[in-house]
């Protein structure tokens, strides 16, 4: 009898992240799948999926305006375990560290259903940082039944905290999603690609900027800010910025680098124009954890707008370089990587620790040899 599985999702990254696992579970004979999404990015999300060709089961649609991360996980806590009671699965798979994940796993640890945690054992050591993931994705370690660390430091990482069995180092599926998400887009015309940014010159070196974290709101954001209009002044270069909505964010990313003209502010960009510009341009600039993984994966060397990171495996290779928030420091690394071409060849080069796109088919055949502890 084939075992029943639900994917519960709530974010753009886990959309990503998941989306090759999703098709890879539905090819097999094994499993029936269902998918669940919380609706904490709900649109982001949907285009995501829609990308891969997924069609949601089912979804709580949780978000409304103003609610606070007390509101996200009550009703992301009771949805689940509505859902977990319409479908009555033998596994639910969990990606990550937002507050779906920590929600949906909890509501399955209630409901006596065993869990899954894809990109487990990610750690900063410090609860604040990032905040709230770190805690959510310690919690669900601890909940899960199942772990799939990206690397050997992530299994360490659980085995320090007493967490060894069922412990798996698989790769990372984002680096599934990248080479997927490559392949269709080189089966499409590039041409659309090219006129979606017809207002960049691709003659110049494009540096990608990304920058959302809730612990980098307020001084620590304007730092950046202040760091991204120096180099857009003094270097012949063109930055682009999708510029996430949340107001503390946009409106302080408006006022301090809108009137630069070589930096261009967006609209959230669909996966699929985020993974073609990234794979055009000279360096990234960011505070995301997935692209500190994707990035490296294209050769492009990532500056890290952050203090702390969970993926130190990145920093560790050479791939990626913490700057902080640090206006000085932000300038001075980015200056490097523009004008010294030894540098910026050595990072380009170092090789990914975070796998080979082989992840979810792996997954996939740890969870149906171990089919009857389920």
């Amino acid at each position: 009898m084939s075992k029943k599985i639900l994917f519960v999702l709530g974010t753009r990254p886990e959309a990503v992240k998941t989306a090759p696992l999703i098709n890879t579970f539905k090819k097999s004979d094994n499993f029936i799948t269902k998918v669940c999404i919380t609706g904490q990015h709900k649109e982001m999300t949907d285009n995501i999926l829609n990308f891969f060709g997924i069609t949601p089961d089912y979804n709580l649609n949780l978000m409304t305006k103003g609610q606070t991360l007390f509101d996200i996980t009550v009703k992301a806590l009771t949805g689940t375990g509505n859902i977990i009671d319409i479908t009555q699965p033998d596994l639910i798979f969990v990606q990550g560290d937002t507050t779906s994940v920590f929600a949906a796993s909890l509501a399955a640890f209630y409901k006596n259903v065993k869990t899954a945690h894809i990109e487990a054992g990610l750690r900063t050591g410090n609860k604040y940082f990032p905040f709230p993931e770190e805690i959510n994705r310690i919690l669900t370690g601890h909940i899960a039944d199942f772990h799939f660390a990206p690397t050997p430091k992530a299994k360490e990482n659980l085995k320090a905290e007493g967490i060894e069995k069922n412990v798996f180092v698989t790769g990372n599926s984002v680096i599934d999603a990248l080479f997927e998400a490559l392949k269709i887009i080189k089966e499409t015309k590039e041409d659309i690609f090219f006129d979606k940014f017809k207002y960049l010159n691709f003659d110049k070196k494009i540096i990608l900027l990304t920058a959302h974290r809730r612990e980098n709101f307020g001084e620590p954001f304007e730092n950046i800010c202040k760091a991204v209009k120096n180099i857009a002044e003094n270097n012949d270069v063109q930055i682009i910025y999708p510029v996430h909505p949340n107001p503390n964010i946009k409106n302080t990313a408006y006022k301090l680098l809108s009137d630069t003209e070589n930096i261009f502010l967006v609209e959230p960009l669909p996966y699929p124009e985020l993974v073609w510009l990234m794979d055009k341009s000279y360096l990234v600039l960011t505070d995301s954890g997935g692209i500190q993984e994707e990035a490296p994966s294209l050769g492009k060397p990532v500056l890290v707008l952050r203090n702390e990171t969970e993926r130190t495996e990145g920093v560790e290779a050479g791939t990626v370089k913490l700057t902080g928030t640090n206006t000085e420091l932000i300038i001075k690394e980015t200056s490097n990587l523009l004008n010294d071409k030894v540098s910026y060849k050595n990072m380009k080069q170092k090789i990914n620790p975070y796998g080979n796109g082989t992840t979810s088919q792996q997954i996939l055949d740890i969870i149906t040899k171990n089919i009857n502890e389920i």
